[in-house]
């Protein structure tokens, strides 16, 4: 059984994320095996709101360059969880704006 914490890791804090605050789209980092109902009940157990839709993105590794070492970033999977137009907003995100 997976714990909410575990599969929200840690929300996107960036200008496109913070222009979908206004129309309830929230965009959070979750665990790579993590499905679409799984983040919707954890965003729903973690911040007590009604969640209307997940549309989910994996973020492919970039190759990265320090002098000489060459490698890659990690791979992690985003996702946007918008919220019914009833529901209460995310205080976290709020003092944000």
């Amino acid at each position: 059984m997976k714990f909410a914490q575990d599969i929200i890791i840690k929300p996107i804090i960036t200008e496109k994320s913070m222009d979908g605050i206004a129309d309830k789209k929230y965009t959070f980092k979750v665990a790579k095996d993590a499905t679409k109902p799984e983040i919707a009940s954890a965003v729903e157990e973690l911040f007590g709101v009604k969640v209307a839709s997940v549309n989910t993105i994996n973020m492919k590794r970039k190759p990265k360059r320090l002098r000489y070492q060459v490698g890659y970033t990690a791979a992690w999977k985003k996702a946007i969880v918008t919220l019914t137009a009833d529901s209460k907003t995310i205080e976290f995100f709020e003092g944000l704006n």
